[in-house]
């Protein structure tokens, strides 16, 4: 066991791919042309042509406008074509855009960007950018735009007055609430881009083109309102995770050098400061308790149900709850590196690798859309030409056909979905790496486990105690105890802490010396004692049949066993073993239930592994391993077919975990390793965690595909529909606008679990 939880994987692009494993890599998918309402994508690098050079620098920009793939894609090839740019990272939860590049100023990528109908604002390196404040709209342009088109469909229907009464008004409705819609069109178009806008631009001209100007109306004000309820909708999923930002507070009471204690912004607290927190205040950075004792909520960052008990020594988490006394803690990690921040960092990178259905839904997006363009374009020629049909007629049918096979519904299925069981998991103290881990954990039929600090607590304790010798008296345990606690072996570490927490007496021990592989000897009152394991006791000649059957049934149940001897032989034996966490029986239970086979890995012997694997359920065991031998028999269950994830706590499971299908990192609270590189780090020590990680990837994988087969299968019918002649325009506007609320709906269900 080890301190460090994970060696480091390097990354490449946002793809997580794992180092031991390169057949395995995940790609990392390009932007799709998504609707504008998927406002939930997050930092994603885009790498170009050119390779960053040693003159290089970063550059960011803060772009309001953008706040969509939309806006993404536009600024992606726009700056793709600019000599001198090499890469580009996108925060579209931040609005901020990052460019590497070589370039002797930032005015040509302004310049650029201002020619896309966005304006680039530069900020300043090493700074964070604040969040993007709520952008206010007035209201009264959307309601004219509503009242113009009600009315003009009024007027239409019931002939009460010219026709270019009708068109007068419906173009005051068309211009009030979808100049916007236009503008994006126009660029989307000049820049080669059949995005949402465009096509509803083309859609809504076409309908003005051939006398339509009603319907043109309804329609341009529906896909309005359509696109208002999908951004406040996506919201939701939005404020999930920078709700988090939320949870630590922005300033903390703090020690002066005069000894008054003043209020302080978190953010210009120092290393080492001493700050103090009252009851039911939030803790305000990481720090390490130095005075008081209190109990913490920690749910805020390790999911755990119950407070815990926090005295001198202990760590505190920026974002959790002081709740009975009160604290002082001495900082260790600044605003922007306290595991709450780690842990915002991460959640947010985590949206840029995109789940495999994300990466199909962009390319078949990619396609999807010109190809309708295409068909649209046929339906409006072929018939009126070759089939002596009506122009207007199937102009009309081409109109509804571009409107109404719109890919948005299918577009944001996906990034809704993922960042809602990103967040959902996040708030359960389940950190995920990316959309296609969370996407990828339903396929897991095997867990790999590591046993100490995993499945036990990695802390031996004394489990038994025999009196070997009938005339041997009280004093036996104080005795031992004197010769273990001049040891800092574990297994006497052990027995030492036993003896305290009995309250034998101290003794003072003469003559002390180490026994290399042994044990212990040393003079007591006046009595020479050893203490030490088997291997001691037969190099004393002082064994027995009767004895080796004892130690022999100790051992297979897993534990190490020490005796006391004198001169004349053994007088006592302690058994001590590494105690197996409660929840780990019901974690293992939980894991047979979802139908996934366990298997323990461990460098321990075999008996200590074979009796730990009965204790908690385990389906094998496997002991005396190597790291390199872990590694192996995760290739030996791959081998077999089987989706192996892979659980561990050390340096020593590092190959292991990199070449399961999905790492999981024990305990990752405060530890930058863990947080950093693994695919999925649990915020505390409990296994349970496992069990409802798969069950909500299970569930993203099935919210997932509905959503996608909903898009799809009404995006059919209606199509058929079209086909039929039977469609109307804001028919199809109604049908793209519903399909997209139900999947954006069906989505956020799991923020509710």
């Amino acid at each position: 066991m080890s301190d460090s939880l994970h060696t480091h994987k390097p990354e490449a692009d946002h793809d997580h791919s794992h180092k031991f494993q390169p057949a395995h890599k995940h790609e990392h998918g390009g932007p799709g042309d998504s609707c504008c309402s998927a406002k939930v994508a997050a930092p994603s690098l885009i790498k170009l042509n050119e390779t960053p050079t040693a003159n290089s620098r970063l550059s960011s920009f803060r772009i309001e406008a953008m706040d969509c793939p939309t806006e993404q894609t536009l600024i992606q090839n726009k700056l793709g074509k600019l000599a001198g740019v090499q890469q580009l990272e996108f925060n579209l939860i931040n609005r901020v855009l990052g460019v590497t590049h070589d370039l002797p100023g930032t005015a040509p990528i302004i310049d650029a960007i201002k020619s896309l109908g966005m304006q680039a604002e530069p900020l300043e390196q090493g700074v964070e950018a604040p969040a993007p404040a709520p952008v206010k709209k007035p209201w009264w342009p959307l309601a004219l735009s509503g009242l113009g088109a009600l009315v003009a469909e009024v007027i239409h229907f019931t002939s009460a007055a010219p026709n270019w009464v009708v068109a007068v008004i419906a173009l005051v409705s068309i211009l009030s609430g979808g100049l916007a819609t236009y503008k994006k069109g126009w660029i989307a178009l000049k820049n080669l881009n059949l995005n949402i806008n465009a096509l509803m631009s083309i859609a809504v001209t076409g309908a003005i083109l051939i006398g339509q100007w009603p319907e043109a109306a309804m329609v341009m004000f529906l896909f309005t309102v359509a696109e208002l309820i999908e951004a406040k909708s996506l919201d939701r999923a939005r404020n999930a995770i920078s709700g988090l930002m939320q949870m630590a507070p922005e300033q903390a009471t703090v020690l002066q050098a005069d000894g008054r204690w003043i209020a302080q912004n978190v953010k210009s607290i120092e290393l080492g400061a001493r700050v103090r927190v009252r009851p039911g205040e939030r803790i305000g950075l990481d720090g390490e308790v130095v005075s008081g004792s209190s109990t913490i909520n920690q749910a805020p960052i390790t999911g755990e149900s119950l407070p815990v008990e926090k005295t001198v020594g202990d760590k505190v988490f920026a974002g959790t709850i002081n709740q009975a006394g009160s604290l002082e803690y001495a900082v260790t990690a600044e605003a922007n590196h306290s595991t709450l921040a780690r842990i915002i960092h991460a959640v947010e990178q985590a949206q840029g690798a995109r789940a495999p259905t994300q990466r199909f839904v962009d390319r078949f997006s990619k396609i999807y859309t010109p190809a309708v363009f295409v068909l649209a374009l046929a339906v409006a020629v072929i018939p009126p030409l070759f089939m002596n049909a009506l122009w207007f007629d199937w102009i009309y049918r081409a109109l509804v056909l571009l409107v109404v096979a719109c890919p948005c519904a299918l577009v944001i299925s996906t990034p809704v979905t993922i960042v809602s069981g990103l967040a959902a998991a996040a708030r359960k103290g389940i950190l995920v790496k990316g959309g296609v881990y969370l996407e990828g954990g339903y396929k897991l039929d095997y867990l790999a486990l590591d046993k100490t600090g995993t499945i036990t607590h990695g802390k031996p304790v004394q489990t038994d105690y025999l009196e070997l010798d009938p005339k041997a008296d009280a004093s036996v345990p104080a005795i031992a105890a004197a010769l273990a606690g001049r040891s800092d072996h574990p297994v006497s570490l052990a027995i030492a802490n036993a003896a305290v927490d009995k309250k034998h007496p101290l003794l003072i021990v003469d003559n002390f010396e180490a026994l290399a592989g042994r044990g212990v000897r040393g003079d007591i009152n006046g009595q020479t004692y050893h203490l030490g394991n088997h291997r001691l006791v037969e190099d004393l000649n002082l064994c027995s049949p009767e004895l080796e059957e004892t130690l022999f049934a100790l051992e297979k149940q897993g534990k190490s066993v020490v005796l006391l001897l004198d001169s004349s032989g053994p007088l006592a034996l302690f058994a001590v073993a590494d105690t197996v966490k409660e929840s780990s029986r019901e974690a293992i239970q939980q894991l047979h239930d979802l139908g996934i086979k366990t298997l323990m890995l461990t460098g321990d012997n075999f008996y200590t592994a074979e009796a730990i694997a009965a204790q908690v359920g385990i389906d094998q065991a496997q002991g005396d391993l190597l790291p390199s031998d872990k590694l192996q028999a995760i290739e030996a269950l791959y081998a077999q077919g089987h989706n192996v994830g892979m659980v561990g706590d050390g340096i020593n499971d590092a190959p292991a975990l990199a070449r399961a299908e999905i790492g999981f990192a024990m305990a990752a609270a405060g530890t930058d390793t863990a947080i950093e590189t693994a695919d999925v780090a649990l915020m505390d020590d409990d296994l349970r965690k496992i069990p409802t990680f798969i069950r909500l990837s299970r569930q993203t994988s099935s919210i997932l595909k509905q959503n996608i087969a909903l898009a799809l299968v009404i995006k059919a019918i209606f199509l058929g529909v079209t086909f039929a002649g039977l469609a109307t325009m804001w028919m199809a506007v109604f049908a793209d606008m519903g399909v997209s609320l139900l999947v954006v709906f069906n989505g956020l269900r799991l923020l509710r679990k």
